[in-house]
């Protein structure tokens, strides 16, 4: 395929890259993916040696993190990734220890988490990933770079973040995000199978707080074209119920049909998340991050990794400033905060 074509295609869209080969100029890129050989990580691989999160000229170099019972499928995953014969892999490690896997790196997507069993109480799963997270945030710190750009995947999301990060005091906090945009993605393409209007041409719906049941997608200010969205969707009942419960149960609703987790479209956006972290986003165009709430802005407490509206440039997000929040969102907002209070509480003991 013309690597041109790729590209243009991929600003229509809204993921801008690099015009030009320049990236060829540029050094690798080190990112790490843990849990690299599950659904989520191998999806997750496979995109980015595509070039779907740093484009298709910037080299990147591959670490790839398992655990030690996982050593033969990752080497199979090496295998098949060395098969497709990437332009932009210019090199793969695997590895079983966080130490190798993380030395260096640029980027880390920790997708990596203990999934609920049956059974297990929340507050008994968020310990279990307690230290799976203090480890690998331990690890960070020790041999990432200190400028290192986290997402983080595996659920509890944002507070296996704002673990990582509370055992990684030497990288700025700010350097700890978590996935939320999938949940905008969902959000996105609820309205436009209602509305019948392209994906693309919905704009600035937000997700605030947890990537959980409680979160909030705000519509408020949100656009579909050149028309606010509640104007297009012309019902607020739904859109303040029923689509919220929605958004929320999304990937609940694909496990019943599918019989699995939404791996595909939770690599995408986890692509798109540190693509636009890397890159920038479009000037009036905001997405979804969760991100350390220590400026308590918008009102929520400070001290939890929480999903804002942001925009980025050079690297660098920052929260929207000057969002009117109406009594409905506050509610909203305030409910998921104090579900993440709650638990940070259950996770780190205060």
């Amino acid at each position: 395929m013309d690597t041109s074509i790729f590209v243009s295609r991929l600003q229509q869209i809204g993921r801008h890259f690099p015009e030009t080969p320049k990236n060829l100029e540029q050094p690798a890129i080190r990112v790490a993916v843990t849990g690299a050989a599950g659904q989520i990580g191998s999806f997750l691989c496979n995109f980015i040696a595509q070039g779907r999160m740093f484009g298709p000229y910037q080299k990147v170099i591959l670490h790839l993190l398992e655990l030690p019972a996982a050593e033969k499928v990752l080497k199979g995953l090496v295998m098949e990734l060395n098969d497709g014969a990437y332009d932009v892999v210019q090199e793969i490690i695997p590895a079983t220890d966080p130490l190798v896997a993380f030395k260096d790196i640029d980027v880390a997507v920790l997708v990596g988490a203990r999934p609920r069993g049956p059974g297990m109480e929340r507050s008994e799963l968020l310990q279990a990933n307690a230290k799976i997270f203090q480890a690998q945030g331990a690890a960070l710190d020790q041999v990432a770079k200190k400028s290192v750009k986290v997402c983080v995947v595996g659920n509890p999301a944002n507070t296996n973040a704002l673990i990582a990060s509370h055992y990684a005091p030497s990288i700025p906090k700010e350097n700890f995000t978590a996935l939320t945009r999938l949940d905008q993605s969902r959000a996105e393409s609820i309205i436009a199978e209602r509305t019948k209007a392209p994906v693309e041409s919905i704009k600035n719906i937000f997700i605030w707080g947890n990537h959980s049941a409680s979160q909030y997608p705000d519509t408020f200010h949100a656009t579909i074209g050149d028309k606010t969205l509640r104007e297009v969707v012309n019902d607020d009942a739904y859109l303040q119920k029923d689509y919220i419960s929605k958004v929320a149960k999304r990937g609940a609703e694909i496990i019943s049909v599918l019989g699995k987790s939404s791996a595909a479209s939770a690599a995408a956006a986890a692509c798109d998340h540190v693509h636009d972290w890397w890159y920038g986003t479009k000037p009036g165009q905001y997405v979804s991050m969760a991100v350390s709430s220590d400026k308590n802005t918008y009102g929520v407490p400070e001290g939890i990794v929480y999903s804002f509206p942001v925009e980025i440039q050079n690297g660098q997000y920052r929260v929207v400033d000057g969002i009117a929040i109406n009594d409905f969102s506050r509610a909203k907002m305030d409910k998921t905060g104090k579900e993440l209070i709650d638990e940070r509480k259950m996770a780190l003991g205060f």
